[in-house]
């Protein structure tokens, strides 16, 4: 028999049976999945696998996730926190924030849900991907509340050295004006967790610095989300003059998963004692 993952939640009864809003039977984009059991799954996703109410709570709802998605996307205390946070510390005058890594959904649909900003736009270049987290958003209830972008976001917006076919102006021009840029990135693997300080100028396709110069064409206030053991020299070397950069550990069941640098004219966060969930 296929061994399906148990979810137990104290505050729900757990012998009811999920509604879902995608019936199996429905054909899937293609490297789209949404896995029901142990069995359906590969073995090196396995193990983020069974965190899945952990990355959202509603994955029995019919969450879609590629193979890849599984582990880079954040999980849904975390993403909440970071919301709370870039909202109680937004710089002002700042009313739309831009997801420009958005993968499945995770951060875009916390931003969403937080209720803070006249718009959230997610970009992400993988298409499978993409139409995962319109499908999530949907699931969330948030779909309306986001604007999507298929794409490179560099190119999108207007981040390189030179305009391009791609970049969208209105967005760029809003965004100077009033955006701020959450950046979750890919880090180049699992290498990261291997060395007790990471070079961030080693992570890829995109180091430290390329993130922090292209967004910086855009706006000057931005979030990037790194490897929990990156280099904080690094991060300090891009402050100009007495400017202090706030630097957060994003948790869960007490280890860090990543931190969060906080860059531009953020005001300084409110924490409350550190949880197991939370930072």
């Amino acid at each position: 028999m296929a061994k399906k993952r148990k979810h137990v939640d104290r505050d729900e009864d757990t012998s009811q049976v999920p509604a879902r809003i995608v019936p199996p039977s429905e054909p899937l984009p293609e490297g789209v999945h949404h896995y029901e059991t142990i069995e359906e799954v590969p073995w090196d996703v396995q193990k983020y696998w069974h965190q899945g109410y952990s990355i959202f709570s509603k994955y029995d709802d019919g969450i879609w996730m590629t193979d890849d998605a599984w582990y880079g996307v954040t999980h849904e205390s975390v993403a909440n926190t970071i919301s709370q946070h870039v909202s109680e510390a937004a710089p002002p005058n700042r009313s739309i924030i831009i997801d420009a890594f958005c993968g499945v959904g995770g951060n875009t649909i916390a931003f969403a849900l937080s209720g803070k900003w006249k718009r959230v736009y997610g970009i992400e270049k993988d298409a499978a991907t993409l139409a995962c987290a319109k499908h999530n958003a949907e699931i969330y209830g948030v779909s309306d509340k986001i604007t999507w972008f298929h794409g490179d976001c560099f190119e999108i917006l207007g981040a390189m050295d030179g305009r391009t076919e791609k970049t969208v102006d209105a967005l760029k021009a809003i965004a100077g004006q009033f955006g701020i840029i959450f950046a979750s990135p890919p880090w180049g693997g699992p290498s990261y967790s291997n060395t007790e300080v990471f070079d961030l100028e080693s992570m890829e396709p995109y180091t430290f610095s390329h993130l922090y110069k292209a967004f910086g064409k855009v706006t000057s206030n931005m979030v990037l989300y790194l490897p929990r053991t990156s280099d904080l020299r690094q991060i300090a070397q891009v402050v100009d003059g007495d400017k202090k950069i706030q630097v957060i550990h994003y948790c869960t069941n007490g280890s860090s998963r990543a931190l969060c640098t906080y860059l531009g004219d953020w005001a300084l966060l409110k924490l409350s004692p550190a949880s197991s969930n939370g930072y």
